[in-house]
């Protein structure tokens, strides 16, 4: 299986530099195929593919001198890139979905590129990338197996390498423990155990001070340096927030996943919730697509399992009868008159999600 590892870099100014310019040089090519390709849909009806594009990059050097001081593998990969996008966007058009063609990538939109077999190695302190050099990297943990990419990415000023490892699965010791897991906003999650995991609400925390640096940068002259510093500032905050949230999305699914071989969750149309107006803020806030995800591909490397089911009136039915017994979204107590149980209303939720998982 593949697992990534992340490491931020400390590049020179002039390294600096260097993974700018292959940026901008694999940006421009981007823009570049993806023209060509509608050019020739267009004048010919011909779907040109990855082989027929990257097979042209010898002559493209010729004319482009620039392409000749990024890694050769960088440039094929920015045409598989744009092949993936197109399969992507086919295969939208033939489930019915909306298809949203590729697109042209501005400066502030293409923020990484990758060397997708060789031209990076781990010496010490230091990776060496092909045609930067030798740039400091803080290796907090090795990684683990073998190496098949290494991805570049500048954000928000600060630049990472993202090592892509094939690895052997580590199972661990088998549990016969299941829970179901009901997502909230009063509270994060509630299992059907009774364990309540409280939601940190970092949005709302940080919010605040958003509207006020989001004010700053409202104040400044379109295209002016302050604008630019200004909106550097918001973007660092909001990557705070959502780095917080990350973390702790990292800390639940892993708790989940030690303690429990089968972990039964509600599957949740999030874009739908998040039309409505009044709840979207918090939904976002909470996480939950991420928590599921998390917890997901850490369960399949465990040799856990996760289960999605319906989510179509957990809250109403009694997990001890089966009756529907109705009650508004400010009645906190599941209270059945027919069976006489009383539970907290996520908990009975809980425990209905995991009998639905159980039964499937």
């Amino acid at each position: 299986m593949l697992v990534a590892y992340k490491y931020r870099l400390y590049p020179t100014k002039q390294q600096k530099q260097a993974i700018h310019f292959t940026l901008e040089r694999c940006r421009l090519l981007y823009n570049r195929l993806l023209e060509e390709r509608i050019l020739a849909y267009k004048n010919e009806g011909n779907s040109l593919n990855y082989y027929d594009q990257a097979n042209s990059f010898n002559e493209r050097k010729q004319h482009i001198p620039a392409l000749k001081q990024v890694h050769s593998q960088v440039l094929q990969d920015v045409a598989k890139r744009l092949d993936k996008a197109y399969q992507a966007f086919f295969r939208r058009v033939k489930s019915g979905e909306v298809a949203g063609i590729p697109r042209f990538k501005p400066e502030q939109r293409y923020d990484s590129f990758t060397y997708p077999q060789g031209g990076h190695t781990i010496i010490g302190s230091k990776v060496r990338l092909s045609k930067i050099g030798d740039v400091k990297i803080k290796l907090h943990r090795q990684p683990q197996g073998k190496i098949k990419t290494c991805t570049i990415t500048v954000n928000n000023g600060k630049y990472y390498a993202c090592f892509s490892c094939e690895v052997e699965r580590q199972h661990l010791s088998s549990s016969s423990k299941q829970v179901g897991v009901d997502l909230g906003l009063m509270h994060l999650a509630v299992t059907s155990d009774g364990e309540t995991i409280e939601s940190p609400r970092h949005l709302r925390k940080s919010e605040k001070r958003l509207k006020r640096l989001q004010r700053e940068v409202s104040r400044k002259k379109k295209g002016s340096t302050r604008r630019k510093k200004a909106v550097r500032i918001l973007a660092r905050l909001h990557e705070k927030v959502a780095n917080q949230r990350k973390d702790h999305a990292h800390n639940v699914s892993r708790e989940l996943v030690n303690q429990y071989g089968l972990i039964a969750f509600e599957k949740l149309n999030v874009q739908n919730m998040i039309k409505n107006h009044h709840l979207a803020k918090s939904i976002a806030d909470a996480g939950w697509n991420q928590l599921v995800q998390f917890t997901t591909y850490k369960a399949e490397s465990a040799g856990r399992v996760v289960v999605q089911v319906d989510p179509r009136n957990t809250s109403q039915l009694c997990s001890n009868c089966g009756e529907i017994v109705k009650k508004a979204l400010s009645v906190r107590v599941h209270s059945c008159d027919h069976c006489g149980y009383t539970a907290d209303r996520d908990v009975n939720a809980a425990i209905n999600i995991l009998q639905r998982a159980l039964a499937s």
